[in-house]
C-alpha cells in the first residue's frame, strides 16, 4: 500500500524514535526524525508535513511550546506522545492545539490507527479549505493564504517578507492578542528584549500600507499594555 504522506517525529529517545520510524516507514509514510524541540521547529519551518508527532519532555524547546508554535502556523494534525499521563498534561496539550494525546508505552498498531484517522480528517479539511483559500474583509482587504498574496481594493500590496508573516500570523488567529515579545520570538526566532522596537516598526509600516489608522483601526488593533490583535471583519 502506497501512502507517501509526510510525518515529522520529534522524540529525544533514540530507541523509541528508531522503532516508530521503522514501523511508519514500512507502512508507507515518509518520516523525518528530530531529536530536540528546536530541531523539530526548524524542520517544520523548512519542509511541508501532513502530521507531527511530538514528545513533551524535549531538550532545547519543550513539546508544549513546539505544539503552540506549530498551531499558530498550520492546521496539520499534531499528536502528543508522552510518558506523562496525568490529566493536567493531557488537558493542557489539547488546549494549546494538539489533536490527540497518546500515552507511552503504546502499541504501534494503535498509533498507526490514530495517525490514519487524523490524516483522513485533515484531507477533508484541505479539500474544503482549497475551495475557500481567500478571505475578504470589510474595507477592501483580501488575503489569499494559499498563494500568500494580499490585496487592498483589488490592488496587490507589496509587503516585505516579515510584514507578510506578521499579517498572516495575526489574521490566522483573529482576536487573539499577541505581545510584542511573542511576535518577535515567533517571527524572528530570537529571544531578544530589544525586539519590541523591531515589532513596533513593522506594525507601523504594515498599518501604513493597509491605510489602517491606529486610532480607528480596521485590521490591526493595539491592546494597550499588552500587544496587538487582528480585528478584520470578514465580508458576509
Amino acid at each position: 500500500m502506497v501512502v507517501n504522506e509526510r510525518i515529522l517525529l520529534v522524540e529525544d529517545d533514540r530507541e523509541i524514535a528508531r522503532i516508530v520510524c521503522d514501523f511508519l516507514r514500512k507502512a508507507g509514510y515518509f518520516v523525518t526524525w528530530a531529536s530536540t524541540g528546536k530541531e523539530g521547529w526548524e524542520d517544520f519551518r523548512q519542509e511541508e508535513y501532513d502530521l507531527v508527532l511530538v514528545d513533551l519532555m524535549l531538550p532545547e524547546m519543550d513539546g508544549f511550546t513546539l505544539c503552540k508554535r506549530i498551531r499558530l502556523e498550520s492546521e496539520i494534525p499534531v499528536l502528543i506522545i508522552s510518558a506523562r499521563n496525568e490529566q493536567e498534561s493531557l488537558v493542557h496539550g489539547l488546549d494549546i492545539g494538539a489533536d490527540d494525546y497518546v500515552t507511552k508505552p503504546f502499541r504501534l498498531e494503535e498509533l498507526q490507527a490514530r495517525i490514519s484517522s487524523h490524516l483522513r480528517r485533515y484531507r477533508r479539511y484541505l479539500k474544503k479549505d482549497q475551495e475557500e483559500n481567500q478571505t475578504s474583509y470589510l474595507d477592501g482587504l483580501k488575503i489569499d493564504f494559499v498563494k500568500e498574496a494580499v490585496y487592498h481594493y483589488d490592488e496587490p500590496l507589496l509587503l516585505t517578507a516579515k510584514e507578510k508573516d506578521l499579517l498572516f500570523l495575526l489574521a490566522k488567529n483573529p482576536f487573539q492578542t499577541f505581545s510584542k515579545a511573542e511576535l518577535f520570538q515567533h517571527l524572528w526566532q530570537q529571544d531578544d528584549q530589544n525586539g519590541n522596537h523591531t515589532v513596533t516598526v513593522h506594525i507601523k509600516s504594515l498599518r501604513t500600507k493597509l491605510k489602517d489608522e491606529m486610532k480607528s483601526a480596521k485590521y490591526i488593533q493595539t491592546v494597550w499594555g499588552v500587544g496587538y490583535r487582528f480585528i478584520g471583519e470578514p465580508n458576509p
